[in-house]
Parts: C-alpha cells; structure tokens; sequence
C-alpha cells in the first residue's frame, strides 16, 4: 500500500500500531492533529535521535495526507497497511477539562493485515515497538506471533481504550499470549483496570507471570515504576517550570523515552534503570507543558 516513500530505507527500529488522526474540539473550535500511540512514540524516537519505521493503518484521504506530511517534517518513514474506511479519528472533546474520547469506525476497525514490504521490515528488524493493538483479536495476534522474529527485542505499550475494546478478558488474553516475547510492557493503573478489571500490582504480576522481562508502570502523579521479576526501581515525575497545559503525550513520552535507551542498550534489561526513568520523568513534564502530543526535551 502507500508509503512515504517508494522504498524505505532498512531500519533496525519498527514502531507498529495506532495512527490516527487527533480531532481536538474545545468550546470554540475544532483542530486536526496526526496522532495516534505508534505515531507519537514514532516521531518521539525521532526527537531523541533515533530513525524508526512506522507501520500504521492510514488511508488514501485528506487525513492521511496530514498524517505524512507530518511524519515527513520528522523524517520517519512510514508504511501504511490497508485503510478499507478510511484513515482512523479519535475525537477529543476538551469542553469540561480533561479530554473524553470516541473513536471512528475505521479506527474501532482497526487491523494490522501488513503488506509484504512490512512484513519484510517487521521481520529484519532488531526492535519492534507495538504502541496500541488490537489484542482482543486473535487472528491479529496470531499475525504479530508470526511476524516477530526470535532474539528482536518487543517493546509494547498496549494502550487500551474503552471506546477501541471489543472484549475485555480477549484482549487481556491476547497481551498475555505475546507477553513472553516482550522485553518490556508498559502499564498504567486505569490500562490494569480496564483491561484486567485489577490493581496496577497484580497485573504487573500477570504480565510479568506470562514471561515478560520487565513491566514499565506509569502511575500519573506517584511517578514509573521498572518491575522485573526480582526488582523495583521507582522515580517520582519531574518538575518544571511553566503550567501543565496538555497530558495527552506524557505516556507517548515515556515510553518513546525508556524504549529509545533499551534500543540503543546491549541489554535486554537497563543496567541503570533509575537513570533512564529519571530521564523520562523530565521529558514527560517538558512534553505536557506543550500543546499536543508531540515529544519535548526539557530544556
């Protein structure tokens, strides 16, 4: 299908997932902004310096458009799969303060169905970044089984969406089916509630049960957590100056921040964990201090 280019060029990084067009409406009006998990992280990694390929359901439309213009500006080059509705929307309605979500039919359609050009990419590539999937899917995560090649390091942020789940317990069950494959899976406390109807803890356990090297834990205000299953490194967020004006990337940011230290890491679990979470706890608080969802470094 359409790429930003004819051929991309090899990349050891693959992002994989969620992108969709942002339609954020306030009381007074309206604004288009390429969004969506995979893309955020995308073009995050980009910022901190390094080059992935993103793989994401876009289509032929106006929205797509917008979406690789954008990641052009970014110099992340994208493969598209097949897009039968259309490009996906997630519409933020910001009216009463925090944003409440709904999503399109193409986005709540959504589907990997990768083109042989993603799956060569998907397949030669040392790291694959999944940011937002459809794991209440099986034939999906059957396909992911098959693409992810033995000894590439996983890196996954689920990213639920109550307006995205078909079925709770399949989607949980699925998670749990690639779990073994991951090096690390980031959680936060209302992804453990809807998902697994638990504490952020007790799935941290599950996941970690399944076979998972480490669970990155987001927990809003009290900070991220590295779980492995014989440590717990924990860091508080950062501060910075300037108010908070949008917490739609912080997550994005996060992980785009501790993914782009496991990449460029001979490990497969950080050596200095405090570190690199501190690292990432100042480029969230830089990033929510921005309109958007586009990753900022902290001056």
């Amino acid at each position: 299908m359409n790429s930003t280019t004819p051929s991309p060029p090899e990349s050891t990084v693959v992002v994989l997932g969620d992108v969709l067009i942002d339609e954020m409406r306030t009381p007074t009006e309206s604004i288009d902004v390429p969004g969506g998990s995979a893309l955020n992280v995308a073009v995050g990694l980009a910022v901190l310096g390094i080059r992935p390929l993103l793989v994401g359901m876009v289509g032929d439309d106006a929205s797509g458009a917008l979406i690789r213009a954008h990641v052009h500006a970014h110099d992340v080059p994208l493969l598209s799969t097949p897009a039968p509705l259309g490009t996906g929307r997630a519409i933020s309605d910001r009216a009463a303060g925090e944003p409440r979500y709904s999503f399109s039919q193409a986005s709540r359609s959504r589907s990997l169905v990768p083109t042989s050009e993603a799956r060569q990419a998907i397949g030669r590539a040392d790291v694959v970044v999944i940011s937002g999937f459809p794991f209440d899917d099986a034939s999906e995560v059957a396909t992911l089984q098959e693409l992810l090649r033995p000894g590439a390091k996983v890196m996954i942020d689920a990213n639920p969406r109550s307006g995205l789940l078909h079925e709770r317990a399949a989607f949980a069950d699925g998670l749990l089916t690639i779990a073994p494959r991951a090096d690390l899976v980031k959680m936060g406390e209302e992804d453990a509630e809807l998902v697994f109807s638990a504490s952020l803890p007790e799935t941290t356990a599950l996941i970690l049960d399944a076979g998972a090297r480490a669970v990155l834990e987001t927990m809003g205000s009290g900070g991220a957590a590295i779980v492995t299953p014989t440590d717990r490194v924990t860091v508080p967020i950062t501060t910075a100056a300037g108010p908070v004006i949008d917490t739609m990337g912080a997550g994005d940011a996060t992980f785009a921040t501790v993914v782009a230290s496991l990449a460029t890491s001979g490990d497969r679990v950080p050596e200095a964990p405090e570190v690199m979470l501190s690292r990432a706890m100042a480029v969230a608080a830089a990033t929510v201090r921005s309109p958007g969802g586009l990753l900022r470094l902290p001056e």
